[in-house]
């Protein structure tokens, strides 16, 4: 049996601020921006070519100090086009650093052990990995 994880709350302040920062500066996708009812309000955004989106909102999401979340990672293919996509949309973000030493033998020395760290607008932190390749 296969277990996917599909969704992760982030708990943000402002969902007009957070949606905005997703879709405009990380190139996330909308997925969807409901309000089923008076209060509640739903929008689930997903990263290009991830099986798993996050959702902010209010009403109908689990309560959370916004910037509460730390450490959640995407993966990207290439580091290098990565960060200067993250820089051109306007994204403060730290620079390439490599992070230990490679465990496999691999043609880039940045797979593995590239990385690149940034926040939302609330605090909630990201960082950045190259894998190009999966055994």
């Amino acid at each position: 049996m296969n277990w996917t994880l599909e969704v992760l709350v982030v708990p943000v302040t402002d969902i007009d601020r957070a949606k905005d920062f997703y879709s405009t500066k990380l190139g996330f996708h909308v997925d969807h921006d409901v309000q089923p009812a008076p209060g509640v309000r739903i929008c689930q955004l997903t990263p290009p070519g991830s099986g798993c989106s996050i959702v902010i909102g209010e009403g109908a999401v689990p309560k959370m100090e916004p910037g509460y979340l730390k450490g959640m990672q995407l993966i990207v293919p290439d580091i290098k086009r990565a960060h200067a996509e993250l820089v051109e949309r306007g994204v403060e973000c730290g620079e390439i650093q490599v992070l230990g030493e490679n465990p496999a033998d691999v043609a880039d020395p940045l797979d593995n052990v590239g990385f690149i760290f940034f926040d939302d607008p609330d605090g909630n932190s990201w960082a950045v990995q190259q894998i190009s390749t999966r055994p």
